[in-house]
């Protein structure tokens, strides 16, 4: 938050009207915002202060964040930067999940207030569960709400064929991530988390899994580190006791399908309601990201036939032919 002196400076010159320490005071602002390492908030106030500007994009946050790390064997990327739109309001969970995730942002707004009794918020967080039930966007979600940018670790590039550079790059990220705020998604962590006394794999594996609990134990860092896997169960036990927190994301309950239909069907004219029984039936046992895609492929099939309305017909042809597609 800027400094008490700044605030002072900045509602003194707009009350009384002098325009000129009005922009010096929020120049000021703006500065101490981008040293905290928010630079969502810094780019905003600049829009609002200048007026109209270029949108920030991902590689004006890949320039923002200084040094990317790269791997040694081929010089690609080992984060991807990205800005997330998406806010809580797109998040169906249930209650108990949904509360978790407000605690977590929560608890790293008012981040320096549990640091004045000697706490800290929580850094490292497991999300787990089948695939398309939001853990992505999840992670996407706080870090809209958190102004910060979402830094998505690049699995397929970190993981290398040459010994030791797994861990190597491993490293690279975390220093990273402890010296720039961001929200680090670790996707697909089970490739660096597998269990350790699984016989199949080999010594290296077993190296970069010490190594990940190792840096995790070590992390005392300024980003939110998550980590996403749909296959917790191959997780090493050790693994879990790392994280502060863990937070299961299963497939949508019966009584939440109303609320994710209503969300993928936003402006969308239809001829039902979306807490009609056959829909219940028709997407039971369906992740968020297969209704969405059965949603999509219905609207395109109205707009193409100029139809006025959405049908339940669209939508049961679209979840056949989905389904058809998967096998």
């Amino acid at each position: 938050m800027a400094s008490a002196k700044v605030l002072r400076q900045l509602i003194r010159a707009g009350s009384g009207g002098d325009i000129a320490a009005f922009k010096a005071a929020s120049k000021s602002i703006i500065e101490e915002e981008r040293q905290k390492q928010h630079h969502l908030l810094a780019n905003d106030l600049e829009q609002i202060l200048y007026g109209e500007s270029k949108p920030v994009t991902s590689s004006t946050l890949a320039r923002l964040l200084p040094n990317l790390p790269t791997d040694k064997e081929r010089g690609l990327p080992l984060l991807d930067i990205r800005q997330t739109q998406r806010s809580l309001e797109e998040l169906v969970l249930s209650k108990v999940a949904l509360a978790a995730i407000e605690d977590v942002l929560e608890e790293h707004r008012r981040a320096d207030i549990l640091r004045t009794y000697g706490l800290q918020p929580s850094s490292k967080i497991l999300f787990f569960g089948p695939p398309g039930c939001g853990k992505t966007m999840a992670a996407e979600i706080i870090a809209y709400e958190l102004d910060l940018p979402l830094a998505i670790v690049r699995i397929d590039t970190l993981v290398s064929s040459y010994l030791g550079e797994t861990a190597a790059n491993l490293r690279k990220v975390f220093d990273f991530i402890e010296q720039n705020a961001v929200v680090a998604l670790f996707d697909e962590f089970d490739a660096l988390g597998k269990e350790r006394a699984d016989n199949s794999e080999h010594g290296e594996l077993r190296r970069v899994v010490n190594a990940v609990l190792q840096m995790m134990d070590a992390y005392r860092g300024k980003s939110l580190l998550i980590a996403a896997t749909n296959h917790e169960q191959i997780l090493d036990s050790a693994v879990w006791r790392r994280f502060d927190d863990t937070l299961e994301f299963p497939l949508p309950a019966a009584e939440l399908l109303p609320q994710v239909l209503q969300l993928k069907l936003r402006g969308v004219r239809r001829q039902f309601e979306v807490d009609a029984p056959e829909l219940a039936k028709m997407f039971k046992g369906l992740s968020p990201a297969d209704i969405e895609r059965i949603v999509r492929r219905a609207i395109k099939h109205m707009i193409l036939r100029n139809q006025e309305f959405l049908s339940m017909k669209d939508l049961s042809q679209a979840q056949e032919r989905e389904m058809r597609s998967a096998h």
